[in-house]
């Protein structure tokens, strides 16, 4: 970790160490950004994050740590104050988005996909808000969905998780304008990402019926765009708002 010198702005970006979160962790970081990269368990895959991000000048830190476990998640905002005195950008982005038959849905495969996506953004929503509320200019971001707005086969439980997180970004914005916190969701659809992993099955089977306006499914880089934007001084008017990335798959309001 460089800590040559402390940072203007500090980030969280959860479930950085491939796809998506990687994006993210890496867009911030090029904005000027310091970084937290976290994974759950992959220490290699976030560490390869950690150094892509110094090689290019840039400020990161490495925290593993399971977003479910409430302990785990305090010792990392903990880690994070020690390591740089603050956090202004919270992005909630780790998830489990495999797909089976509602037949086959465990219990366990239940709970685990919720708590991912939903107990995790809350955990680290709360563990974050004496950083964040110190901050004067913070920011949280989750990443939802397009398939909470459209549904989907075999992802009822993805589907559900997703949906929540619309519904604790409108919470948390009610809670959180006080502090001057502002508090969205981007709902991501149809972008070309590594699944082959085990918080992932295959090419999800919604891709084969959707088709974007735009001819062509997105990439990581321009959801993490969208981030760097809603997390910056540009967006301090936008809260409470889920903005819809998908190349016009689906026309949200």
């Amino acid at each position: 970790m460089d800590k040559s010198s402390k940072p203007s702005a500090v980030a969280l970006v959860t479930g950085s160490g491939r796809n998506i979160g990687r994006e993210i962790a890496l867009g911030l970081a090029a904005s000027g950004v310091a970084v937290a990269v976290n994974v759950r368990s992959s220490a290699a895959e976030g560490q390869a994050v950690v150094d892509e991000i110094i090689a290019l000048g840039g400020k990161a830190l490495l925290c593993v740590a399971d977003v479910t476990d409430q302990q785990a998640v305090a010792a990392m905002m903990a880690s994070i104050q020690a390591a740089w005195g603050r956090l202004d950008i919270l992005v909630n982005n780790a998830a489990i988005r495999r797909e089976a038959k509602i037949d086959d849905i465990s219990a366990r495969d239940w709970r685990d996909t919720l708590a991912v996506i939903l107990d995790g953004a809350f955990f680290c929503s709360q563990a974050a808000l004496p950083l964040l509320r110190a901050s004067g200019r913070a920011a949280i971001i989750n990443i939802g969905g397009m398939t909470s707005h459209t549904g989907a086969a075999e992802r009822a439980h993805v589907v559900t998780a997703k949906a929540g997180l619309g519904g604790l970004t409108r919470a948390l914005a009610h809670d959180l304008s006080p502090d001057g916190i502002t508090v969205n969701c981007i709902a991501p659809g149809m972008v070309d990402t590594r699944r082959d992993t085990a918080s992932s099955t295959a090419a999800p089977k919604h891709h084969a019926r959707h088709h974007p306006l735009l001819g062509r499914r997105g990439t990581a880089a321009e959801i993490a765009a969208s981030v760097v934007w809603l997390a910056g001084p540009s967006a301090r008017f936008i809260t409470g708002q889920t903005v819809h990335v998908n190349g016009g798959t689906y026309l949200g309001v």
